[in-house]
């Protein structure tokens, strides 16, 4: 994988937590540095660690599939980007979270729900027989940098959720992009 595809597929997943951060800053009577450092550093941190988890998971079973493993990684990559374009397009509005997303069990289970899709990476990846180290660092940082980012728009901007829909969208079809490229690799065209 390219530094340009993997900086692409690190900013899909990211397109997740950005978009929780931008309706917790949109709750969030304010948002300080705690809160800051507190929702970008879990969320970066469990999208550097899906990966990996998927990765270890994936490496058990690749040598059984190895002469199909490009359409299990276009499967996954179209599962998760699909799923994001989807909801990127839906017209239900988002709950604005009530309480301090960034304290306690919701931001556990926060982190957890916007970092499920860098699982899916990280089996891909393995099925690949790429390496995991430095996607899953430049995964989280990423996602810690928009994080980050997003709650202070959200905070800044107001309600801005057509803005995250989109964000979400783009991400999904990057990942299907992605998704169709490995396919051309091998052949599959």
């Amino acid at each position: 994988m390219s530094g340009a595809e993997l900086l692409l597929v690190a900013l899909a997943l990211a397109m997740d937590a950005s978009a929780v951060a931008l309706a917790a800053g949109v709750a969030l009577p304010r948002v300080t540095w705690r809160h800051t450092f507190r929702l970008a550093w879990h969320f970066g941190l469990f999208q550097a660690l899906m990966p990996v988890a998927g990765w270890l998971l994936g490496l058990s079973f690749r040598a059984a599939i190895e002469s199909f493993d490009h359409w299990v990684a276009f499967g996954l990559l179209a599962l998760v980007g699909g799923r994001m374009v989807q909801e990127g397009l839906s017209d239900k509005a988002d709950e604005a979270p009530r309480r301090d997303p960034t304290r306690g069990a919701t931001l556990v289970m926060l982190s957890v729900a916007t970092s499920i899709d860098a699982l899916a990476v990280g089996l891909s990846l393995a099925v690949l027989d790429a390496p995991i180290v430095v996607p899953a660092l430049v995964i989280g940082l990423t996602c810690l940098v928009l994080t980050a980012l997003g709650l202070h728009l959200g905070r800044a901007a107001g309600r801005v959720e057509r803005l995250a829909h989109w964000a979400e969208v783009a991400g999904g079809v990057a990942l299907l992009g992605i998704g169709l490229r490995i396919l051309w690799e091998h052949g599959a065209f």
